[in-house]
């Protein structure tokens, strides 16, 4: 089962080749969820 969230060189990844890049997508969503977050503070100072 494909995620769909990252593009891919090859066509069958392995159990922990999947693991690491859905570790490696969670962490970016978790800093943007940071960028977000900043900018609302921001933006409530103005």
């Amino acid at each position: 089962m494909d995620c769909g969230c990252v593009a891919q060189e090859r066509s069958f990844l392995t159990k922990e080749e999947k693991i690491e890049m859905l570790k490696e997508y969670k962490d970016s969503l978790e800093q943007e969820t940071k960028g977000v977050a900043e900018r609302i503070k921001e933006l409530e100072k103005n």
